[in-house]
């Protein structure tokens, strides 16, 4: 085996290990999302600005996630965050 076949074999092996790991990463990452999630969630809005929308494992937990991601994004897009209220809440399950 020559010097330059020795580099090409060695190109095309590196090049198969780097496919190969970021395959099984890619797969591994999408398994995880798959099986992991909370069942309820909540949406709320503001007068003016931005609302927010949250997932939680209970319906308490998801109206106060929203409430503070409608505060948060309402101060962050000129909005009025004293005005949030919860208008939708709900459980998948």
């Amino acid at each position: 085996m020559t010097a330059t076949s020795a580099r090409r074999h060695s190109s095309w092996l590196l090049f198969a290990l780097l496919a190969s790991i970021l395959m099984l990463t890619a797969g591994c990452s999408s398994k995880r999302y798959a099986t992991v999630g909370s069942n309820c969630y909540a949406k709320a809005v503001p007068d003016s600005g931005e609302g927010g929308l949250a997932w939680g494992d209970t319906l308490s937990m998801a109206r106060k996630k929203s409430m503070n991601n409608c505060m948060r994004y309402a101060s962050r897009s000129g909005g009025t965050p004293n005005t949030c209220q919860v208008v939708v809440a709900q459980c998948k399950r």
